[in-house]
């Protein structure tokens, strides 16, 4: 693990997350980051992060030349990030210029997060840092990253990998997956689901989720899973099984569990217990102090129960959970680490 995290090294600032621009690297992934973590939230009252691109050269062509980034500080922005987003690109065999790599080891060795999107762990993996740790990176590139990097724990079909002061995501629309992750870790999940509504994107995909789902789109419009999951959402209070839930949408649950895996790569039960998860916190950030209410009103039925998911699943306990997102509690993100 990092030594001291740096997080909180401005005292009462807002956290920082730094994104480093190097030749070569995807437009998209960059806008995930600016979308996530750099714009101003009005409707919040207030602004998450302290947001800066920053770029070894003052002109960086982006990917194929589609346009270059100018007027962005330069590299010696990474040295003061809390959180440092670091560069992806599509020629993966290319080695990364020796000072971002540098650039990275220094933020690592003082405690800052990491964080790599798509063919981003390929530059956490160059600069050491991935070094028997988990990681993960876009299906199609798993042959050569594991072949270059044997020492890195690689686990492949996952949309991202939270390793506490290290993350990575698959690529694409996993990084607004992995952003939403983090935004949820700092501030808790209301404010994740207050972000998510404004990216119209889904408020919480788990990182286990397969990368590649095999019908994104479902072919026949019947087949959609979008009421059963409607109807399910305003029913968590209640014992629900998969048989419920599939004798709701009038298929077999054999059936149910090929839709899930098809449109949401994941099972009904871990959905649901994702979904209950969800609803625990955001209780819990309005003010409900009974973990017991907490847990009866979202079909998790005991306290005892409610605690052993979150420990496993947030890694937070109610009590710790409560004390960090709260009522009047400020959302200060959580150390490297933690």
């Amino acid at each position: 693990m990092a030594q001291e995290s740096s997080h909180n090294a401005r005292a009462g600032g807002a956290h920082r997350v730094v994104v480093i621009v190097d030749e070569n690297s995807n437009p998209f992934e960059l806008g995930c980051a600016t979308e996530v973590f750099g714009l101003r939230r009005p409707e919040l009252g207030r602004d998450l992060y302290d947001f800066r691109l920053c770029s070894p050269e003052p002109r960086t062509p982006m990917r194929d030349g589609f346009f270059t980034l100018t007027g962005v500080a330069g590299l010696e922005a990474a040295e003061s990030a809390d959180t440092l987003i670091v560069p992806n690109r599509p020629d993966v065999e290319v080695p990364r210029r020796a000072a971002v790599l540098d650039a990275i080891r220094r933020a690592h060795v003082r405690g800052a997060r990491l964080v790599g999107f798509c063919s981003g762990a390929f530059t956490l993996a160059e600069a050491g840092v991935l070094d028997g740790r988990r990681a993960t990176a876009h299906w199609q590139w798993a042959d050569s990253f594991r072949a270059r990097f044997p020492s890195v724990r690689l686990e492949t079909d996952v949309l991202f990998v939270d390793d506490g002061d290290i993350l990575t995501a698959a690529g694409s629309s996993a990084a607004l997956d992995l952003g939403l992750h983090l935004v949820r870790r700092d501030h808790g999940a209301e404010v994740a689901n207050s972000v998510s509504r404004r990216l119209v994107f889904a408020a919480h995909r788990d990182g286990g989720q397969r990368q590649f789902v095999e019908r994104p789109v479902p072919e026949v419009p019947d087949e959609s899973l979008a009421p059963v999951l409607a109807w399910a959402q305003e029913h968590l209070d209640a014992p629900l099984t998969v048989s419920d839930l599939a004798a709701r949408a009038s298929v077999s649950a054999a059936t149910l569990h090929r839709r899930f895996q098809a449109q949401l790569g994941t099972t009904p039960l871990a959905w649901l217990t994702g979904e209950r998860l969800a609803l625990a916190c955001r209780l819990i950030e309005r003010g409900e102090s009974r973990f017991e209410t907490v847990a009866r009103h979202t079909g998790l039925g005991t306290a005892a129960n409610l605690r052993a998911l979150m420990r496993r699943r947030i890694g937070l306990t109610p009590l710790q959970y409560r004390h960090r997102f709260g009522p009047g509690q400020a959302s200060t993100p959580r150390p490297a680490g933690s």
